[in-house]
C-alpha cells in the first residue's frame, strides 16, 4: 500500500513550480485572481521578499503542492493522504474534499490568521525523546510551552509566548541540549492559536465539504477524518499539536509500506526514523468472550441472544432489564440539560444498543417536538430511546406541556430526574400507559426510570401512585377507571438510578453507600406490595471507567447510568470551546456552586473548576445572599465589583431584562413579589448571572470564558486519566457509542478475570 505525503511551511524555496506555472496557465491564473497578487512572480523571483511571511507561504505552497500532485501523482493507486500542516489542505484536495479554488479561499484566510498572532515563537528540540522533554518541561517550570509539532522520536518543536521559550533555548543551551530556536513570529500549534482557531472556525462555516474518496490522516488526531469533521478538525488544527509520528505509525500499523513525498523530501526523512525507531499502532479489534473454564477444565459455550453471538459484557446487569428495553447492554446515557445529551447522541446509542436520553430540560416545546421527530424519523427499526423529565420547582406547568407532548408523540421511556416528590404529570404519564394484555396481565407502555440520590425519594418511585393523584385525575377525565385500578398494582417506576456524587445537581451521595441501601429498600416494598416483577435498580454517578462499572455490577447493580463523560464526545451538544476545557480535566478539577434554578433553597451543582471563575463567583453571590437583605445593603465597591467582572452590565440594565423575561412568560406575581421583597429582587438578580454564564458555555464565548458554567463530575477526570496517551484522549475521537462499548468490554475482562483469580484460588485451596 501507498501514501502520498504534502510538506508544509518551511518547505518553500525561491524558484519553486516555475515548470509548473506554465504546465497549468488557468489554475495558474485562477490562484493569482484569489490571492490578489502575481502567485508565478511570488514563487519564481519573489522581488519582494514575502515568500517567508506565513500569509504568503501558506497559499504559494498550496498552490505548488497542488500542481505539483496533478502533474505526476493524480490517478496513482494510492490507500492513504497526508499532509504537515498546511500539506494536510493538499491531502483534502487530493482526497476530494473540497476543489482547487476551495482550498485556496480556505488557506489564504488561514495564513492570514495565522500571520495575525504575533509575540511568540518556537523552537526545535533534537535528541530528546517525547516523555523526556515532556518532564523537563512540567519539573523545569516551563509550563508556557507546548509541544507544536511531534515529528519524529528526536525531533519535537515547542512553540509558546516569546519570553518563555527564550528561556527555554537558553536553559536548554546551556544544559547541551541540542534546539534550535526557528525563524516564525507566532507560536502556531500552540494554546496561543485559539483566537485564531475560534474565528476560522467561524469562517469554515460558509463551506461544506464532500465526501472524501480516500482516507486522509488527520494531524490533530492521527486517524482518519470522518466526513462529518472536516470543518471542526481543520479549525482545530491550527492551536493543536501535529501528530505527525503517530500518524506514521498508524499507517505501518494498516500495512502501508510505500511513502511518497510531493515536491521535497523533508517529511520523506522523517519517515525514514520513525520507521526505524517506533512501533506500529494497531488498533484494536473487538474481543469476543467465552464463560471462563469449568472446574473440570472445560470451557462453557458461547453466549447467544437474540442479537447473535454474544459477548460476556452483553451479559452484564440483569437480564430482565435488556429485555425489556429491547437493549443489547445494560448501559444508558443520563439527558444532560439543553440538549447537551443531542438527538445526535440519542440516535448513536439507540443504534449501538444502548439506550441514551435526550437533554430536553432548557428546551422549548418545538425544539424537544423537533428533536423527537428528528430521532423517530432516523431509528425505524424499533430500537430503544427516550426523554429527560426534569422536575420543574419553578414552573410546574411546563412539567405538565411536556408530559403532554411526550404523550403526543409516543414516547415509552422517560428519565425522571431531580424530583423530590411525585407530581402530578409524572403520574399522568405513567398510568395513561397502563393497559391489560390478552392474559389479563398489566401492562405498562409508559416506563419511568427513577432517577434519586435520597432513599424517602426511591421508596416514592417504588411505591404506586399517590392515591390523592390518581383520584383527581380520574375526577379530571384524564385517565380511565380501568387505569386508576391498575395503579394499585404496580409501582410508579420498576427503574430506579441510583445517582451517587455527579456532575450537575447532585446530592454528594457515596455510591458504597447509597446503592446497598437503596437495594435494601427494594427488598422491603417489594414484600410488602407484592409486585410480580422485581424492581431493577441501577448506578450513575462516578461512572467513567471499565473499573467503576466493574465495581457497579459487583455491587450487584442492574444497570450503570454514564453523564459527564458523554459531555465531552463530537455528539455532545456543547461548544467546542467547552469540550476543549474539559478533555484537559482530571478528577479535582470539578467543585459545588450553587443550583440557578434553585438558588434561594441552597441545591448545589458540581461544576468545572479548572480553567473558569464560575464556581467561586456563584458562591460568592450566595454569600452576599445569605449575607444581606437587599441589594441596596451590599457596599458600593462590592457592587462594582459584580458589574464590573461577573455580570459585565449594570444591575438595573440586568433588572430590566429580568422583568421582560418574567412578563413573557406570564408570571407577572414573580415580579410584584420581587418588588414587595427586596431579597427576592435580589434573588432574581443574582439568578440572571447564572443563566448568563450557561448562555457563554453553550455558545462557546472565548471573550468571557471565565464565567463558563459547565456542570461535570470526577467520573470525566478518571476517564481523561484512562484514555491518556490512546486515540480517545482527543475528544474529537471520542463517540458515545464507542466510548460505551469500550467500558463495557473493559469491565468485562476485569470481572473475567477477577472470576478466573477466584477460581484458581479456590484450586488451590483445595
Amino acid at each position: 500500500m501507498k501514501a502520498i505525503m504534502f510538506p508544509g511551511q518551511g518547505s518553500q524555496y525561491k524558484g519553486m513550480g516555475k515548470e509548473l506555472f506554465k504546465a497549468f496557465p488557468k489554475e495558474t491564473a485562477l490562484a493569482s485572481e484569489i490571492l490578489g497578487y502575481d502567485i508565478e512572480e511570488l514563487c519564481v523571483k519573489d522581488p519582494e521578499r514575502r515568500l517567508g511571511k506565513t500569509e504568503f507561504t501558506q497559499p504559494a505552497l498550496y498552490v505548488v503542492n497542488a500542481l505539483d500532485y496533478l502533474s505526476k501523482y493524480q490517478g496513482d493507486d494510492t490507500a492513504f493522504f497526508i499532509g504537515h500542516s498546511l500539506g494536510e489542505y493538499n491531502a483534502l484536495l487530493a482526497a476530494g474534499a473540497f476543489d482547487f479554488e476551495t482550498g485556496l479561499q480556505l488557506v489564504k484566510k488561514r495564513g492570514a490568521l495565522m500571520a495575525a498572532a504575533s509575540g511568540g515563537g518556537m523552537a526545535a528540540v533534537l535528541g530528546l525523546d517525547t516523555l523526556t522533554l515532556k518532564q523537563m518541561l512540567e519539573n523545569g517550570g516551563y509550563a508556557d510551552a507546548d509541544i507544536a509539532n511531534y515529528n519524529t522520536p528526536s525531533q519535537v518543536v515547542i512553540a509558546g509566548q516569546q519570553e518563555a521559550i527564550s528561556k527555554v533555548v537558553n536553559d536548554f543551551d546551556s544544559k547541551g541540549i541540542r534546539i534550535i530556536p526557528l525563524n516564525v513570529s507566532a507560536p502556531f500549534h500552540s494554546r496561543y492559536m485559539k483566537p485564531a482557531s475560534a474565528e476560522f472556525a467561524m469562517f469554515l462555516k460558509e463551506f461544506k465539504f464532500s465526501q472524501l474518496r480516500v482516507p486522509v490522516i488527520s494531524n490533530v488526531t492521527a486517524r482518519p477524518y470522518d466526513d462529518n469533521q472536516i470543518a471542526d478538525l481543520l479549525s482545530t488544527q491550527i492551536a493543536s499539536s501535529v501528530q505527525w509520528t503517530d500518524t506514521i505509525r498508524y499507517l505501518i500499523g494498516k500495512g502501508v509500506e510505500e511513502y511518497v513525498e510531493v515536491g521535497s523530501v523533508i517529511l520523506t526523512k522523517m519517515v525514514n526514523e520513525i520507521k526505524e525507531k517506533c512501533t506500529p499502532i494497531v488498533e484494536e479489534k473487538k474481543l469476543k468472550i467465552t464463560k471462563p473454564e469449568t472446574e473440570n477444565g472445560k470451557k462453557g459455550e458461547k453466549l447467544n441472544t437474540r442479537f447473535g453471538e454474544d459477548t460476556l459484557a452483553m451479559c452484564l446487569g440483569s437480564a430482565a432489564f435488556r429485555k425489556e428495553f429491547g437493549l443489547k447492554y445494560a448501559y444508558l446515557a443520563g439527558g444532560m440539560y439543553r440538549g447537551i445529551a443531542s438527538k445526535e447522541l440519542v440516535i448513536r446509542l439507540a443504534k449501538a444498543g444502548m439506550l441514551g436520553f435526550l437533554g430536553t430540560a432548557g428546551m422549548s416545546l418545538l425544539e424537544m417536538e423537533n428533536d423527537i421527530t428528528f430521532i423517530q424519523n432516523e431509528l425505524t427499526g424499533n430500537e430503544a430511546y427516550g426523554m429527560n423529565l426534569i422536575h420543574n420547582l419553578v414552573e410546574p406547568d411546563t412539567e405538565m406541556e411536556t408530559v403532554k407532548l411526550f404523550m403526543k408523540l409516543g414516547i415509552k421511556n422517560v428519565e425522571a430526574a431531580a424530583f423530590m416528590q411525585i407530581t402530578k404529570p409524572l403520574v399522568l404519564y405513567r398510568l395513561t400507559g397502563l393497559r391489560k394484555d390478552n392474559n389479563g396481565h398489566t401492562k405498562c407502555d409508559h416506563k419511568i426510570l427513577g432517577k434519586v440520590s435520597r432513599p424517602e425519594v426511591a421508596e416514592a418511585f417504588m411505591r404506586p401512585a399517590p392515591a390523592k393523584i390518581v383520584k383527581e385525575l380520574l375526577e379530571e377525565g384524564l385517565i380511565t377507571q380501568e387505569q386508576a385500578s391498575l395503579s394499585k398494582t404496580i409501582p410508579m417506576s420498576f427503574d430506579i438510578c441510583v445517582e451517587a456524587d455527579s456532575g450537575g445537581h447532585t446530592d454528594g451521595g457515596v455510591a458504597l453507600v447509597l446503592l446497598p441501601s437503596i437495594q435494601e429498600l427494594r427488598k422491603s416494598v417489594e414484600k410488602e406490595y407484592g409486585y410480580l416483577k422485581e424492581i431493577r435498580v441501577g448506578l450513575a454517578g462516578g461512572i467513567g471507567t471499565p473499573q467503576a462499572v466493574a465495581c457497579a455490577f459487583v455491587m450487584g447493580a442492574d444497570f450503570v447510568l454514564t453523564g459527564s463523560i458523554n459531555q465531552c464526545t463530537v455528539e455532545s451538544g456543547t461548544s467546542t470551546l467547552v469540550k476543549d476545557l474539559l478533555q484537559e480535566i482530571n478528577v479535582q478539577d470539578t467543585e459545588y456552586a450553587p443550583a440557578g434554578d434553585m438558588f434561594e433553597l441552597g441545591a448545589r451543582v458540581q461544576v468545572l473548576k479548572k480553567g473558569v471563575l464560575f464556581p467561586a463567583r456563584a458562591n460568592k453571590l450566595y454569600a452576599l445572599y445569605n449575607q444581606y437583605n437587599s441589594l441596596d445593603e451590599i457596599p458600593v465597591k462590592t457592587i462594582d465589583q459584580l458589574e464590573k467582572n461577573y455580570f459585565r452590565k449594570s444591575i438595573h440594565t440586568i433588572w430590566e431584562e429580568t422583568k421582560s423575561y418574567f412578563r413573557n412568560k406570564g408570571r407577572e406575581t414573580e415580579l410584584a413579589k420581587a418588588e414587595q421583597n427586596s431579597r427576592h429582587k435580589m434573588a432574581l438578580v443574582f439568578r440572571w448571572y447564572f443563566g448568563y454564564s450557561n448562555k457563554l458555555a453553550f455558545e462557546g464565548n472565548a471573550d468571557d470564558k471565565v464565567n463558563f458554567q459547565v456542570h461535570t463530575g470526577p467520573a470525566l477526570g478518571a476517564f481523561n486519566q484512562w484514555v491518556k496517551g490512546t486515540a480517545l484522549e482527543s475528544w474529537r475521537n471520542r463517540h458515545v457509542d464507542k466510548i460505551g462499548l469500550k467500558i463495557m468490554e473493559e469491565a468485562a475482562q476485569l470481572l473475567q478475570g477477577m472470576l478466573i483469580t477466584i477460581n484458581n484460588s479456590k484450586t488451590n485451596h483445595n
